[in-house]
């Protein structure tokens, strides 16, 4: 009987659990059941399309109506949203636009819709499979003497389960609105969507993993992606460890004795860090500039005689990066470092002076490992933002100064800058994509290894 119960649960969704005294959860099933047909039915336009020719004929009857119906149904693009999602998701769409008023197909709009409609789908699949399964437990529970009824099982459902019911909206939101723009990236890496192919006048097409041959194939791809990736792992490192260095010794100087008036330096150091970091970029890009405020002061001290390219010359455009970088940066890890300084027992240091220790051997012993250790986590993390520091790059030296043996990159342009000029400048978007991919790997794994060597995660 159990399994009869499952049978009819997988034909109609719910019936199972009404044949097992649940009705109430039955009804609730059937409902999302009649849910996932209506999207289906309603979003199709099979039905309005045979009848419109048919009542063009005459007064509508259902002869006239079967008549346009086969037309209808051997379209594809007659059906409703899930068959046709996922008939745009594997196809790209078949019909161009050749002309202002044509019908036509938009790959991207079919690839997005099709993304939706699968995650639609394997929701309601799902929920289809509990379905089934709920049907068979229960009618289990009942020939071992155990009936639960549909009250009692909600109730139940809401005492064991409170935590995942509150979660789940918030889940559905993020399927949606944060893993649809995902898929869709990595999926434009394995088509042919560039400058030469934009729908709907040409269509896009699966590619494999052509896109990714070529950027491993093509000598100047490969040499640009080394290069940068190189530079992009200096940048974030660098651009980390100089500010946290730099945060570093601000919070010692201001933890010494002999420092007066310590809220007031602190106000003043954490200055940096209140203006928004955009306009500082804007204002830095300006006093470095041949002309700006920099070079005057230094040629007019005498201790130049020319301009210092800062943002025309690598080496000085790379300098540059990272010395705003620890202006913008420093406050962070000085409010942080003070603040775990004031942590550290204070035993620890009477315990050292009594041992005779002086104030390096204090510092290398006690202060440092256990400001590391408190904020490895933070360090780690920053590491990752600075590898996708965009804004640092684009706004202060907009990937410059240009560099001819890079494709379509310049000699400060970190991998997501360039992704951006792939995008936005050459519309090379499944170039882009796959690089993207390669951005995501790395900043995953670092990630992973930072949470799982967090305590938090250990003790779970």
């Amino acid at each position: 009987m159990k399994h009869v119960a499952a049978v009819y649960s997988a034909l109609i969704w719910g019936s199972g659990q009404y044949v097992n005294k649940q009705k109430l959860k039955g009804l609730i099933l059937f409902a999302m059941q009649m849910i996932f047909i209506a999207i289906e039915v309603l979003t199709s336009s099979v039905w309005r399309n045979a009848a419109r020719p048919a009542a063009e004929l005459g007064s509508f009857n259902l002869g006239t109506f079967f008549q346009f119906l086969p037309e209808q149904l051997a379209d594809i693009h007659n059906y409703g949203f899930f068959i046709r999602g996922v008939w745009g998701l594997v196809t790209l769409g078949t019909r161009p636009r050749v002309q202002a008023a044509a019908v036509y197909d938009h790959s991207i709009m079919l690839m997005l819709g099709g993304i939706i409609a699968v995650i639609t789908l394997l929701l309601f699949g799902a929920l289809w499979i509990w379905n089934i399964v709920d049907a068979y437990k229960t009618r289990q529970k009942m020939e071992g003497g155990i009936e639960i009824s549909s009250i009692q099982y909600f109730k139940n459902l809401w005492n064991n389960s409170f935590e995942y019911i509150m979660i789940s909206p918030g889940l559905i939101l993020v399927l949606f609105i944060s893993l649809v723009p995902i898929i869709f990236s990595i999926l434009v890496a394995f088509t042919n969507y560039n400058a030469n192919f934009i729908p709907p006048r040409r269509l896009v097409e699966w590619r494999g993993l052509e896109t990714f041959q070529r950027i491993i194939s093509i000598r100047i791809w490969g040499t640009t992606l080394i290069q940068i990736f190189i530079w992009t792992v200096i940048w974030a490192f660098l651009a980390t460890f100089s500010a946290y260095a730099f945060g570093l010794f601000q919070a010692l100087i201001l933890r010494a004795k002999v420092v007066r008036a310590r809220p007031f330096w602190r106000a003043i150091f954490i200055l940096p860090w209140a203006v928004p970091a955009l306009v500082s970029m804007l204002i830095f890009r300006v006093l470095l500039s041949q002309e700006g405020a920099i070079n005057n002061m230094l040629m007019s001290w005498g201790l130049i005689s020319e301009a210092i390219p800062f943002l025309s010359n690598t080496f000085w455009a790379r300098l540059s990066l990272i010395l705003v970088n620890v202006w913008l940066g420093f406050p962070y890890f000085m409010a942080l470092i003070s603040g775990v300084m004031t942590t550290i027992p204070q035993e620890q240091y009477e315990a050292a002076q009594i041992d005779g220790a002086n104030t390096f051997q204090v510092f290398k012993a006690i202060t440092m490992p256990f400001i590391l250790a408190s904020t490895a986590p933070q360090l780690m993390m920053s590491v990752t933002f600075n590898f996708n520091n965009f804004n640092m790059i684009y706004f202060l030296t907009g990937g410059g100064p240009p560099n001819p043996n890079l494709q379509m990159a310049g000699s400060t342009d970190i991998l997501i800058s360039w992704i951006f000029k792939l995008t936005l400048d050459q519309r090379m978007y499944n170039y882009a994509s796959a690089l993207s991919i390669f951005i995501f790997v790395i900043i995953a794994s670092i990630s992973a290894w930072n949470l799982l060597r967090t305590r938090a995660f250990k003790e779970n």
